[in-house]
């Protein structure tokens, strides 16, 4: 699935994921290839991203490596969206 972050002050991440899991307001939980169309608001918390992602220099400080192929980016809120393998956190 394609997944981008999204923050006010830039587009922190374009690219190939495997998968994504988040704090949802109502609870965390993870999206693969070809999940159904969701929109969540997020809690407080750490949205993981699993795959060979490439992160941009610029912005390495919003993320910690876990791993060969997991980034934890932590988040103090925001909106998830996915629809038609495509992906988008919006986060705070």
């Amino acid at each position: 699935m394609y997944l981008e972050i999204v923050s006010p002050e830039a587009t922190l991440f374009k690219g190939e994921v495997t998968a994504v899991s988040v704090p949802g307001e109502q609870g965390s939980f993870q999206v693969l290839n070809n999940h159904a169309a969701i929109v969540s608001s997020l809690a407080p918390g750490e949205a993981k991203i699993e795959g060979q992602l490439t992160i941009d220099d610029a912005f390495k400080s919003f993320f910690t490596q876990q791993g060969n192929d997991t980034i934890v980016a932590l988040v103090n809120g925001g909106t998830f969206e996915m629809n038609n393998n495509n992906a988008i956190l919006f986060v705070d």
